[in-house]
């Protein structure tokens, strides 16, 4: 097992913490460093041709992937909110080996790392560092494809915690990844997320049987996931890791959704301090920004929001509108949360899990004791493994958890 996962549990606590460590400091010299040499790839041409959903526009081969796997970056065809063609970045990694039967795809959802073009994952020296349990999943057979999500990679409107936007993306990553010559992959789908990835695994699931009618959905499983965008920004927004969440999601939904709402604007909600600083923290990456995230936000705790966006239209409307589990997931659903998370909290995640039981999903809630927001996903991984091969042999769900 690579260094990455030391590296990787520095990342996804950043949002909680925005700590400053000698590892963090060489990762955001690395980021910059290959952010530099990068931005070829992601330039499109002029004027672009259209695709359908899962069309390929450009892949590459990338090297610095581990032994006995294949790994590309790539360009696909995708869909917005409003149903507009938009191109994706990501990548995918599979198994270095032939094979004779296609290989299911886990379809991976990231935790924020940002809401920016350059925050993109597949722009780090090491694209693959937040994809967590990938060597696990890879030595087990699966196909990996990993989104960036809509404006992240490629300039574009955010689509933080927008999440038919960010689910649709990670649909037509699947899609793309078995258009990518030597991947193998086929037309079985396992969701795997964290964090912000959890919302965007779960809108996923939901709409897939619409939206992607050829993929073969067999299981879900999230760890922490943003599941109540009321409840995650009613906990948060008085702490400097609010302060960050709130200004990449106000400015998204801001310009996302100013043709619905004329008029939408930021001083509904936040303090005219408030308003001023969301643009400029929208544009930083949690990393390479992240000392400039965390004076601004740190500052800015306890009087950024004039009034609350859970209860204040339409923003309220809005938060509703990208919280899962208004429709029942077909599949089993494991949803793994740690007891000490200070992000996500365990009882807004309990509060999901009686929503998707209420709807008839399969679902079991895995509890990790001494476990916070970064560590999670890693400690779920063989729950999520021992369920999605279940999923796949046709077997019934494990006992991993706590069932409805």
């Amino acid at each position: 097992m690579r260094v990455r996962f030391a590296v990787l549990n520095v990342a996804l606590v950043a949002v909680a913490v925005l700590a400053c460590t000698s590892s963090l400091d060489r990762r955001v010299a690395e980021d910059i460093a290959e952010q530099s040499t990068d931005q070829s790839f992601y330039v499109l041409d002029e004027p672009r041709a259209a695709g359908a959903p899962g069309d390929v526009v450009r892949v590459e081969p990338v090297d610095s992937i581990g032994d006995g796997q294949r790994a590309w970056r790539m360009l696909y065809h995708s869909t917005d909110l409003n149903g507009e063609d938009i191109v994706v970045s990501g990548v995918v990694v599979a198994p270095d080996a032939p094979t004779l039967v296609d290989r299911p795809v886990v379809a991976w959802a990231h935790p924020t790392t940002g809401a920016a073009a350059n925050c993109a994952p597949s722009l780090s020296v090491d694209p693959f560092i937040l994809i967590e349990g990938l060597d696990d999943l890879v030595s087990a057979g699966y196909v990996v494809a990993a989104t960036d999500y809509p404006g992240m990679g490629l300039p574009g409107t955010s689509s933080y915690l927008i999440g038919r936007s960010e689910g649709n993306s990670v649909l037509d990553a699947a899609r793309a990844a078995r258009n990518i010559a030597g991947t193998s992959a086929g037309d079985r789908l396992l969701l795997w997320g964290h964090s912000q990835g959890g919302q965007a695994a779960l809108f996923a699931a939901q709409d897939a049987a619409e939206y992607a009618p050829e993929l073969q959905l067999e299981a879900v499983a999230v760890a922490a996931p943003a599941a109540d965008l009321g409840a995650l920004l009613e906990d948060n927004l008085m702490a400097t890791a609010g302060v960050t969440i709130g200004s990449f999601a106000f400015e998204a939904y801001q310009r996302v959704y100013a043709d619905r709402f004329p008029g939408l604007s930021l001083d509904s909600i936040l303090t005219p301090a408030g308003v001023a600083a969301t643009p400029r923290l929208a544009k930083l990456c949690l990393l390479s920004g992240r000392q400039e995230l965390q004076r601004v936000a740190h500052e800015l705790a306890g009087r950024y929001v004039s009034s609350d966006p859970a209860t204040t239209e339409p923003w309220a409307t809005l938060l509703r509108e990208n919280t899962p589990g208004s429709t029942r997931i077909p599949v089993p659903l494991l949803v793994a949360q740690g007891d000490i998370d200070t992000l996500v909290h365990p009882e807004a995640t309990a509060g999901f899990v009686a929503t998707e039981c209420a709807l008839g999903t399969e679902t079991q809630y895995r509890t990790i004791p001494k476990t916070g927001h970064g560590e999670v996903a890693l400690r779920a991984l063989p729950a999520v493994l021992e369920v999605f091969a279940a999923a796949l042999a046709g077997q019934p769900m494990p006992d991993v958890g706590t069932p409805c």
